[in-house]
């Protein structure tokens, strides 16, 4: 299993992906804006997406789990 995880702190811009879905390594999954920046974030890894634990609105901090792939 792998998570992408949160570089930095920022609001949830869009969630491009949902449960169920097959992504590739380089894959982006999570757009995040900061400072007026929009920030892709994208699999390290080829899987599944198990769970979303963010919802697009929702502040995070770095660190914070965004996505979990199987």
């Amino acid at each position: 299993m792998s998570k992408l995880v949160s570089n930095m702190a920022g609001s949830v811009w869009k969630i491009v992906v949902k449960l169920g879905d097959k992504v590739e390594q380089g894959q982006d999954l999570i757009i995040l804006e900061s400072m007026k920046m929009e920030i892709s974030l994208a699999a390290e890894s080829s899987g599944v997406v198990k769970e979303i634990k963010v919802n697009e609105g929702d502040f995070v901090n770095e660190g914070d789990v965004l996505v979990e792939l199987e």
